[in-house]
């Protein structure tokens, strides 16, 4: 159930997304509350998990990363604790940094990012094809990006 957000709270919001290094005293002048109340919300947004997390964003690129790829996969459901098995399986794989469980063409889309192609080969034919549930793999290079945003598409007005 969605929480009751008010206005300032969705300032809030939109402010520490677009950069979480603020301080409370200038997310206050933002705001218009002094700054013991904006800590106060900023502490319930917390607590109430709406704010899940703080955390650094490292560019892939300028540490080596420099090839991601998506990965739709289809599993063999015919075989005992499918699901359960695929799941292990893919937690211990550190290279997939996100998965879905998606409708469509496929059962998963798995995000990977890796230093180079020949990694990302090693991966496919030494890890994800070698995981008995799986029954298909299609990889989705990608060459550039073309957007990426922080920002929920929310109506924070």
């Amino acid at each position: 159930m969605a929480e009751k957000l008010d206005k300032i709270d969705l300032s809030i919001l939109k402010i520490l997304q677009e950069n979480s290094k603020i301080t409370n005293l200038e997310l206050s002048k933002k705001i218009g509350l002094s700054p013991a109340p904006t800590l106060e919300r900023v502490k319930k947004l917390e607590s109430t998990e709406i704010i899940e997390s703080y955390h650094a964003k490292v560019n892939a690129e300028k540490i080596g990363l420099n090839v991601r790829t998506f990965v739709l996969v289809t599993l063999a459901w015919s075989k005992e604790n499918a699901l359960e098995n695929f799941l292990e399986r893919i937690s211990k794989i550190n290279e997939i940094t996100e998965g879905y469980i998606i409708t469509g063409d496929g059962d998963f889309l798995l995000k990977i990012i890796t230093k180079d192609i020949p990694s990302y080969e090693q991966l496919l034919f030494k890890k994800l094809s070698q995981i008995e549930e799986v029954e298909r793999l299609k990889t989705f290079m990608t060459l550039s990006k073309i957007k990426k945003t922080k920002l929920l598409p929310f109506d924070y007005d």
